[in-house]
């Protein structure tokens, strides 16, 4: 059995620059990656299967670790053969790649389990055919991602910078697809901060925020709730949601905020307190 982490990123910046002739939008972000990591575990196997512990999570063709599965089998022009067991700490729908990075790291395991020596730029054309997010996972450090997401610059400037980060999320999660539909047409909610924020000269927002905190309003409310407690550098939302984030000044600010944030809004929330971009 082979193990391998498949790390959670989040978006520190997402731009939305237009409507390409694809259908996709033109992007702009700063992915970095985070401490929290789904497992995947591979065996030899007579056939291709993938397991998850997790109920929310396909374990068939529409998940991403076997359409990565897939897309490899084409180069390789054979079967892969593995039994793939999947388990999950990064939550589903929340913006943080989990998907994505599932399947980066299925290509990166299938090519040093079957010893087929793909160039990075070999991997980076797989991963670019199965979804725009997947690119950046394949080297996780702090990038530009442009295009619909699969041109990938790491920012040298930024390799060492950290941070504390907070992540909270409600029990529902957030259809891509759908935020980056509806983004055209949606209202800004009154009252709400949309503004650039800058850490270390990283400058932070979000263009999906407009259309999911207009018809998920509470995430709106967790964000402005977020920029008023003591020790929060910058607040926003990652990806297309449902996951909020701040960037903290400390792990005690982190922890304490996350502790509060469950008694104020819900018991439930998701909370992780741990590190974006960890050396």
């Amino acid at each position: 059995m082979s193990t391998y982490l498949s790390p959670a990123k989040v978006n520190l910046s997402l731009r939305i620059r237009g409507k390409r002739a694809d259908g996709y939008h033109e992007v702009d972000m700063l992915m970095a990656k985070l401490d929290l990591a789904d497992e995947l575990h591979f065996h030899n196997s007579r056939t291709t299967t993938l397991l998850c512990d997790d109920d929310h999570v396909p374990t068939d063709e529409s998940n991403l670790v076997i359409r990565a599965i897939l897309e490899f089998e084409k180069h390789y022009g054979r079967k892969a053969k593995q039994r793939i067991t999947l388990t999950k700490r990064i939550p589903w729908a929340a913006g943080l790649g989990g998907g994505s990075s599932n399947a980066a790291t299925t290509l990166l395991a299938a090519n040093e389990i079957l010893g087929t020596q793909y160039t990075p730029d070999e991997l980076a054309e797989m991963a670019a055919a199965i979804g725009s997010d997947i690119p950046f996972f394949l080297n996780p450090v702090l990038s530009r991602c442009q295009g619909r997401g699969e041109r990938v610059r790491p920012l040298e400037a930024y390799a060492e910078w950290t941070s504390p980060i907070l992540l909270l999320k409600p029990q529902f999660g957030v259809s891509t697809p759908w935020a980056y539909g509806a983004y055209e047409v949606a209202r800004r909610l009154r009252g709400v901060m949309y503004d650039v924020q800058t850490v270390n000269g990283l400058r932070l927002s979000n263009d999906l925020e407009q259309p999911v905190f207009a018809k998920f309003p509470v995430l709106a409310l967790l964000k402005m709730w977020l920029l008023e407690q003591a020790g929060v550098q910058a607040a926003l939302m990652s990806g297309s949601g449902s996951c909020m984030f701040a960037l903290t000044e400390s792990a005690e600010h982190a922890q304490r905020i996350a502790d509060d944030a469950k008694q104020q809004f819900d018991p439930t929330l998701f909370a992780y307190c741990g590190t974006v971009n960890p050396q």
